[in-house]
């Protein structure tokens, strides 16, 4: 904040009149690939994420500036005419969430200046676009009074990434960012946007997450794949079900009717999507009831079947996850669309040195790559600091 309190006043003059805020980035503890199946998520809200200060102008103006891009200088535009420009990066985040925010009857009518600053590791897939975007939402409904609550904040967040930045994503990393709870993991029902709080009761654990360093190239075509194969497993259960999703399905009605699904491969992809919503919401109880053992194991479980029946994990994460195994993990599993990015881990707090030195050497035997590691606490949702 020291840093980019001085950021500011290079940039836009003295403090007077500016608020701070912070939204954080997100991990997924279980439920991947279940969001757009109609089934659930267990996600928290992290300690890094992206801070901004800003202030409302007299002017339109609008000066955005990051940190994270200081090449690109400030990006200035005007409050009564935002439009997507692909030359502004990473600056289309906030002006879309400015643009939803309007379009849905919310007065923003001054302009602002806004400086940013993320501590996400970058391309490790914790979120920081919606980091970005939660941040913005909160700053602007606190300098302009919006009579608007986080959930909508939310909703609209998302609409941002969908429509005005184009990139297809489900509600959960928005949601995360929003309503994250320190100490606690948020178990979401994608459908319906019912949600509850489950604390997360780390005594002598802690959390580790693990960047694999591989690009996630092919992320995006595997996920439209992967979705439309799920698709055409319930047009095909349909027949004879009674179903809106593949989140509806217990195991033993998916296991009654699997046979209705011509094609053995999306067979596959629709067992995951069924089985990992189950064990998301059967994670949650073992968590309620304190076990933390229980909760692992569905963990490795999740993992096992994103590598056999969802197939969206790679040689990468494999041998990040078994080295996890190997070393003593509680529990390990991928975290986010998979084909690189991030495991996660739950490690005995006095065995996290060993662990991430016997995973990072393991890990680079296997793969010739460097993982980078983070030891993060659960953290509160988007707010004013």
């Amino acid at each position: 904040m020291k840093q980019l309190r001085n950021t500011f006043t290079e940039r836009f003059g003295d403090l007077e009149n500016t608020l701070s805020f912070f939204a954080p980035g997100r991990v997924n503890l279980i439920g991947e690939h279940t969001d757009y199946n109609g089934g659930h998520v267990f996600p928290c809200a992290l300690s890094v994420g992206t801070y901004a200060i800003a202030r409302k102008r007299d002017d339109k103006k609008v000066h955005l500036y990051s940190m994270n891009f200081e090449e690109m200088g400030v990006i200035e535009t005007k409050i009564d005419n935002l439009e997507y420009d692909k030359t502004r990066d990473w600056a289309n985040y906030p002006i879309g969430v400015a643009v939803m925010l309007k379009e849905a009857g919310y007065e923003i009518n001054q302009g602002v200046d806004i400086a940013f600053y993320g501590n996400i590791p970058n391309g490790a897939g914790l979120s920081s676009s919606a980091s970005l975007e939660l941040v913005t939402a909160i700053a602007l409904k606190e300098l302009f009074h919006l009579d608007i609550d986080k959930v909508e904040m939310v909703r609209l967040a998302q609409k941002a990434e969908n429509e005005f930045v184009g990139v297809n994503c489900g509600i959960m990393d928005q949601f995360a960012s929003g309503l994250g709870k320190k100490d606690h993991a948020i178990l979401l029902d994608c459908d319906t946007l019912d949600y509850q709080y489950t604390p997360i009761v780390l005594k002598n654990e802690k959390l580790i997450i693990t960047n694999t360093n591989k690009r996630r190239g092919l992320a995006d075509s595997k996920y439209n794949e992967r979705r439309s194969q799920c698709e055409t497993a319930l047009k095909e259960l349909q027949a004879e079900l009674a179903i809106d999703s593949l989140g509806d399905l217990t195991r033993e009605e998916f296991e009654q009717h699997k046979h209705l699904i011509s094609d053995k491969v999306v067979q596959k992809r629709a067992k995951h999507a069924v089985y990992e919503n189950v064990r998301t919401v059967e994670a949650v109880q073992k968590l309620n009831s304190g076990d933390i053992e229980g909760f692992g194991r569905l963990m490795n479980e999740s993992h096992e079947s994103l590598r056999d029946d969802y197939e969206v994990t790679g040689k990468e994460l494999d041998a990040l996850a078994e080295a996890a195994w190997q070393e003593g993990a509680i529990g390990s599993r991928m975290t986010g669309a998979g084909f690189g990015g991030c495991t996660i881990s739950i490690v005995p707090e006095e065995a996290t040195d060993r662990f991430i030195e016997n995973v990072g050497r393991r890990y680079y035997e296997s793969t010739g790559l460097e993982a980078d590691f983070y030891v993060v606490d659960i953290g509160d949702g988007a707010k004013t600091l």
